[in-house]
């Protein structure tokens, strides 16, 4: 059976990814995350290991794009204060994984919120030519 509206939602987030601004992109994989450390505290408060699992490795994919993308010599001291957030927060994950604990899915959900809505204001703020998310992400 075919799902209209799920066929409608991919065809805009497609065009919503083509269209952003590098900036935009950034927040969108910020959102990601976002959405599955919220899938993950349900699967955890449910106790669906398989569904945590699950969110919690999207989390950890999205998180090693970010890591792995940025530019180092063009992001400074940004750049690497960054990708040692990001290697934080991927071993965090990691732990979560092996022992549920709503407390630090909480901590780290508050982290990525923080850096979502700081990418979100430089996205809007910072013209499409300047902001470059290998430079900042």
């Amino acid at each position: 059976m075919a799902y209209p509206l799920a066929n409608n939602a991919a065809r805009y987030r497609e065009m919503e990814v083509s269209s952003a601004t590098p900036g935009q992109l950034v927040v969108i994989l910020y959102d990601h995350v976002l959405k599955n450390l919220a899938k993950a505290e349900q699967s955890m408060a449910r106790d669906q290991i398989d569904a945590r699992s699950d969110a919690l490795q999207a989390c950890r994919t999205v998180l090693t794009e970010l890591l792995v993308t940025l530019d180092r010599e063009r992001g400074g001291n940004v750049a690497g204060n960054l990708g040692a957030l990001y290697s934080f927060l991927l071993g965090e994950l990691t732990t979560l994984g092996l022992h549920p604990d709503a407390a630090k899915l909480r901590r780290i959900t508050a982290i990525i919120r923080e850096l979502r809505n700081a990418f979100a204001e430089i996205a809007v703020s910072a013209p499409r030519q300047v902001l470059d998310a290998r430079s900042v992400a």
